[in-house]
């Protein structure tokens, strides 16, 4: 954690440039050498640090690219072609302690925690003009809900997962809690996952209570703002099994957001990937364009000349005529034995089809009707559960109402895992759902056209990635996953 220290404080104070230029989203780069200890003293410089923390989720290493790609290559979702190594590792359930996507996950995600925490402690502690008080009340919510969501990400990484269909597992290591600026000669150790899960959950809430006060947000969902602040808290509820809470958040997330219909034709669900905006459905979204973008470090690009593509099983389930392959499309390169992917949701259709310009939407409305859909189901509500689901299954044009829909409860569990397997492809979460459903699944496909896969039938309920060894070796406090290596399924 001292190392992670010393690269947050960079990160927080000096800034850095993004590939591309005339950026309206870092319109205030930090790059003005604030001081550490006396540097955020004031909402403008509040400003600039918050700015500084976008950028690090933005980064590749983190949202931008490896957190949130990770939750699908690690899944049944994927199909891996070998002509790149890119998350092969991953891919395969074969992963060391010493892989740097691990390790970039765990220092940009630290990054996001530390420099948040840094926001916070200035923020709550300083005397403004009342005439800055709302400003400040936003940029203090906003930091929560950034704090909120690296600490969410690195906990289903490095952590057991809190639920697996009923059981309990929040008396697992979870992972550092930054609540405080950590510095360089605090020793620091691991929370439970528990504990983990309830200061994310205190951190939404009090970005809600923050963005209450401040009565404003920036007006994009570029930044953190209500809908996406309790989008992620239904998701969180969901993981934790806290259902009816879940369906709430879900509901309110829709109704700030103004989201009560989906796109169920090809043209209006295309027009959703347009490019960085363009997604009415997204409450919170990345600032990539044409301009500011990961180039070849890019989502699109890994979902096309990396090496990836949709899973044989995912094609298996996915209607022909089902709106949401609009959006999917096969290079003229692709062999039925090396499938090449044109990107998908990264299609960036509006700017070219230049799939590096393809952003990463990381909290939409979908996900709160399916997490709505789930949670009724769990509570034997099988007419709620069916509404909730259809607004989303529409994307089938087959399917009108909620007739076409499974009665049966179990029946009608299985559609929604199906249903959440279609809609978020790419969004990263199905190695979360496989872990937290505990259901059995066919992993690591290989040999298109006749597809094998190598993992057959295999639980990764119990799978824990190791702390990155960088971490581990600075003797700072952190331990490792104890036996993580046993964790994975072995072929």
């Amino acid at each position: 954690m001292k190392k992670l220290y010393i690269k947050a404080i960079g990160a927080l104070l000096l800034g850095g440039s993004m590939v591309g230029c005339g950026d309206s989203f870092l319109d205030t780069d930090i790059y003005n050498g604030i001081d550490i200890d006396s540097g955020l003293n004031s909402v403008t410089n509040i400003g600039y640090a918050l700015n500084g923390t976008y950028y690090r989720l933005f980064y590749y290493y983190f949202a931008g690219n490896y957190a949130t790609s990770f939750g699908d290559i690690a899944s049944d979702l994927s199909y891996w072609n070998h002509e790149t190594n890119h998350f092969s590792d991953i891919y395969t359930f074969a992963p060391t302690s010493t892989d740097l996507y691990l390790e970039d996950i765990w220092d940009y995600g630290y990054k996001v925690v530390d420099n948040s925490s840094r926001i916070i402690k200035a923020g709550t502690e300083m005397t403004v003009e009342e005439s800055e008080e709302a400003e400040l009340d936003m940029y203090l919510a906003e930091a929560y809900a950034l704090r909120a969501y690296g600490h969410f990400v690195l906990v289903n990484i490095f952590g057991h997962q809190v639920k697996v269909d009923g059981q309990d597992f929040s008396s697992k290591p979870g992972i550092v809690l930054v609540d405080q600026p950590i510095t360089p000669s605090d020793n620091v150790s691991r929370a439970t996952v528990g504990e983990t899960y309830t200061s994310i959950i205190k951190d939404l809430k009090l970005a809600i209570e923050y963005f209450d006060k401040a009565g404003q947000t920036k007006g994009t969902p570029l930044y953190f703002n209500p809908a996406a602040v309790w989008g992620l808290l239904s998701r969180v509820y969901l993981y934790m099994e806290d259902y009816q809470n879940s369906i709430d958040a879900a509901q309110k997330a829709l109704t700030i957001g103004g989201v009560s219909t989906l796109a169920t034709t090809d043209a209006s669900y295309k027009a959703l990937y347009n490019g960085e905006l363009s997604n009415n459905e997204s409450f919170f979204c990345l600032a990539i364009n044409t301009t500011t973008n990961w180039s070849a470090n890019s989502c699109g690009t890994l979902w096309s000349t990396y090496s990836y593509s949709p899973s044989p099983y995912l094609q298996s389930i996915m209607a022909e005529n089902d709106v949401r392959r609009a959006v999917w499309g096969w290079a003229s390169n692709t062999t039925p034995s090396v499938p090449w992917f044109t990107s998908g949701k990264f299609g960036a259709f509006g700017l070219g089809g230049n799939s590096a310009y393809g952003t990463n939407y990381l909290i939409n409305a979908p996900e709160m009707f399916l997490n709505q859909a789930e949670s009724y189901v769990k509570q034997k509500n099988v007419d709620n559960a069916k509404a909730a689901l259809l607004t989303v299954a529409k994307r089938n044009p087959a399917i009108t109402s909620v007739d076409d829909l499974p009665s049966d409860l179990t029946a009608l569990m299985s559609f929604i895992q199906e249903e959440r397997a279609r809609e978020l492809f790419q969004e990263g979460h199905r190695l979360y759902d496989l872990r937290r459903w505990d259901v059995k699944a066919n992993l690591y496909a290989t040999g298109a056209p006749e597809i094998d896969w190598l993992l057959k039938n295999v639980k990764v309920s119990d799978c824990v990635y190791p702390i990155p060894d960088a971490e581990i070796n600075t003797k700072a406090g952190v331990t490792q996953n104890e036996g993580w290596n046993s964790t994975f399924p072995k072929m």
